[in-house]
């Protein structure tokens, strides 16, 4: 027989996982990474799954982990979040 399955420890709730999305990217990747538009470093913003700039404050989306630096993909300052 075999034994009773546990529940895995990374599994979130229906009503969490709708709301954060946590971005896992390697630390040594983000201190290399920078803004497309204006060359400045890049912080994690895990609620909205994004990269934002701290220069021009464009925030790139992050996809299955994998930060999409294209600057016709990213949030301006000025547009309202989605949602």
């Amino acid at each position: 027989m075999l034994p009773p399955s546990r529940p895995s420890a990374t599994k979130c709730s229906p009503s969490s996982a709708s709301r954060v999305a946590v971005v896992d990217l390697d630390p040594a990747l983000l201190e290399i990474l920078a803004c497309p538009n204006c060359r400045a470093d890049l912080r994690v913003d895990d609620a909205a799954g994004e990269l934002v700039c701290t220069g021009c404050g464009y925030a790139y989306p992050v996809r299955d982990n994998i930060p999409v630096l294209l600057i016709d993909e990213a949030r301006r300052p000025d547009a309202k979040p989605a949602g």
